[in-house]
């Protein structure tokens, strides 16, 4: 419980901090949205199932990377904009970071409902299909972006963030792809994550 109360300390310090003069507030709010509904969804369902505690640190670093990309926008991050001068990047990279959490932070969500729910009886199906709910995000997000920007026209090339990339939009999914992957290969051969919860 105080481990989950610390983790509800710094999100409200960094929330607090991201919602103060930000770049632009609509920009903000529609990249922070995500980590709002996120930590009512966590709150609401904490009595009834409660996740490991290293997938509500994993959230939490998600939601830390939204709340900064909120602020700044992510083609204005300044460590990545720091980063882009060291090793000499076309681009802002910051959002290759976000959507790399993108596919990271929802595998092991996705695992842990549908092994300790019960829903997936094989450890393999459980890796395959929390793949696929991970792409499956990444597609919706993706489409999401679209239709921003089809509504608010020039408004959402921020938004957007694509820095002037034909293939952001496949790049993006692809670094969602290398997350999900990444912390579904820790999962499969973990020994003690994915356990069956006792009767």
């Amino acid at each position: 419980m105080k481990t989950h109360i610390l983790q509800l300390i710094i999100f409200t310090l960094v929330l607090i901090w991201s919602a103060y003069q930000p770049h632009d507030y609509p920009t903000w709010w529609l990249e922070v949205f995500p980590a709002l509904l996120g930590l009512i969804l966590l709150v609401f369902t904490y009595s009834r199932f409660r996740f490991s505690q290293l997938m509500y640190w994993v959230v939490l670093i998600h939601a830390v990377i939204l709340l900064i990309g909120g602020h700044y926008t992510y083609a204005e991050e300044p460590v990545f904009n720091y980063l882009r001068g060291v090793f000499g990047w076309s681009r802002n990279n910051y959002d290759k970071l976000g959507h790399f959490f993108q596919g990271f932070s929802p595998a092991i969500i996705a695992s842990e409902l549908l092994w300790r729910l019960r829903i997936v009886r094989y450890r393999g199906w459980v890796i395959f299909l929390s793949g696929c709910v991970c792409m499956t995000i990444s597609a919706i997000y993706e489409l999401f972006e679209w239709l921003v920007a089809i509504l608010s026209n020039q408004e959402a090339v921020t938004f957007l963030g694509t820095q002037g990339d034909v293939w952001d939009t496949q790049k993006d999914m692809l670094w969602c792809l290398i997350g999900c992957s990444t912390m579904l290969i820790y999962l499969y051969f973990s020994k003690g994550h994915l356990r069956r919860p006792s009767r």
